[in-house]
């Protein structure tokens, strides 16, 4: 009885592995054809003709703040000095109980106005409003501590423009970016309702005055983990899922939403901590219900730049996090899950998720379990051991062969063959110990929210000076 068990589980996970290849496979190829297809169209006659022009729709970036002094000031400059026609900068200090709004004020001359909020999404009290003397497209909103989601909202709530830009303030944009992602907007004005970039991981970049002025690698072997994860995450998955309309996720660090449209569903769901994740799921299926023509885009080419966690504990925190929201938006959203009422979302994208996101931990972990197990009372043969390997590490480096590819010929980010070597050692060695890791706290991030878990966990930002993202120790 435990031979048959043992081989059940061996076989269950070996046939998981082979379609997590081959669906993996088949989103790379769409992110291979999506791309392609946008550098095509894609002229820079044509981009600059978009800055000038009187039709490009003005946007209001918000942005929620929680004790981030060593990085606001850097980030406020990124967003303000960004090549748009017409945007305004809202940041929502919410409830900071460092010197985060002390900063502003001291940066950007700041002063306190009486200003109307058009309090359509309901929020916590908001304590002030503030605008710089040296930038009049630059607001502060002090509020009371109500949350990420809270925050934004209020953010929405105050902006001017059809477009909001909602972006995370440990983060940095290139000059082009709010240029390229606004481009669906532009073309297909009315069916486009959110669109996404590309984040990238700022350690090992030299960044000056709010901008990133030399690309470079991370010294640290955990951000260098990360640089590879977010390549396979954004180059080679969300790019495909976008071309046949069933992405997912637009990182809360870097989005961009038609205004009336995100307040129509209510804005962020602040009962949640996957709150980008859930709101996208909740515009698919708002869209779907009324059986309106619309389009989710993703732009394989505006960057955000972000500071990875460096340290297992706070990695360990956001990665639980993660989960706990992935989990929270499926068990929501669950109706929609296999249900062809919700086109490609429904029977593609959501069954995706659930299999290879939320149950793929899961799976993976027996695999690891049962394997030496298998092997250690004489279940398994060593062929049977060595199939599973090949699987489980070859599946694994393929598909982050494939971002690193794909963004070599299309992006050239890292432009020196060092930094491409060091990207094809980590996109192998990720296989040996860190993809278990995040496996496992995948598998906590689950037993956290079956605990009710909710905390959103904490990040010690370093700040974008040189010196703090390419710390002295690590690989070199």
């Amino acid at each position: 009885m435990t031979r048959d068990l043992v081989l059940l589980i061996n076989h269950a996970v070996l046939a998981y592995f082979v379609l997590i290849l081959v669906s993996y496979t088949g989103v790379t190829f769409l992110s291979w054809l999506q791309v392609r297809r946008y550098y095509r169209r894609l002229v820079h006659a044509r981009l600059q003709r978009s800055v000038r022009s009187t039709l490009t729709p003005p946007i209001s970036i918000c942005t929620a703040a929680y004790n981030e002094a060593e990085v606001i000031v850097d980030a406020m400059r990124s967003m303000l000095s960004l090549r748009y026609p017409e945007h305004e900068v809202v940041l929502t200090n919410d409830g900071s109980t460092d010197a985060t709004l002390e900063r502003m004020v001291d940066a950007f001359a700041m002063y306190r106005v009486d200003q109307p909020e058009h309090a359509r999404l309901e929020t916590a009290r908001v304590r002030g409003v503030w605008r710089s003397r040296t930038h009049s497209n630059l607001m502060v909103i002090d509020k009371e501590n109500g949350g990420k989601c809270d925050a934004l909202n209020a953010g929405i709530n105050f902006a001017r423009y059809p477009l909001v830009c909602c972006v995370d303030a440990d983060s940095l944009l290139e000059p082009e970016a709010l240029v390229t992602v606004v481009r669906p907007f532009i073309e297909r004005p009315d069916r486009t309702i959110a669109a996404a970039g590309i984040i990238r991981v700022a350690n090992g970049c030299e960044v000056t005055r709010g901008h990133v002025t030399k690309i470079g690698l991370p010294r640290q072997w955990l951000p260098m983990f990360q640089t590879v994860e977010y390549m396979r995450a954004f180059t080679a998955a969300r790019t495909g899922w976008s071309m046949i309309n069933s992405l997912l996720i637009i990182s809360g660090a870097f989005g961009i939403f038609r205004k009336d449209a995100v307040i129509d569903v209510g804005g962020y769901a602040t009962d949640t901590i996957g709150e980008d994740f859930e709101l996208i799921v909740r515009l698919h299926r708002r869209m779907r219900e009324l059986k309106r023509p619309y389009h989710i885009a993703f732009v394989p080419d505006p960057v955000c730049w972000t500071e990875a966690p460096t340290n297992l504990k706070q990695l360990g925190g956001q990665r639980d996090r993660w989960h706990r929201g992935l989990t929270d938006t499926l068990v929501r959203h669950r109706r929609m899950i296999g249900n062809p009422r919700y086109g490609g979302v429904g029977l593609f994208g959501l069954p995706f998720f659930v299999l290879f996101e939320f149950f793929g931990a899961f799976i993976e972990c027996a695999g690891y379990i049962v394997l030496p197990l298998g092997l250690a009372f004489g279940y398994l043969d060593a062929s049977a051991a060595a199939l599973f390997f090949t699987l489980a590490v070859g599946s694994g480096v393929c598909l982050s062969l494939s971002a690193l590819l794909l963004e070599d010929m299309a992006f050239k980010k890292f432009g020196r063959w060092r930094d491409f070597g060091r990207l094809l050692i980590f996109c192998v060695i990720e296989n040996f110990g860190y993809r278990q890791l995040m496996t496992y706290y995948r598998v906590r991030g689950f037993w956290s929210y079956l605990r009710g878990d909710h905390g959103w966990g904490h990040i010690d930002r370093k700040g974008f000076a040189p010196d703090a993202l390419q710390p002295e120790v690590g690989m070199r």
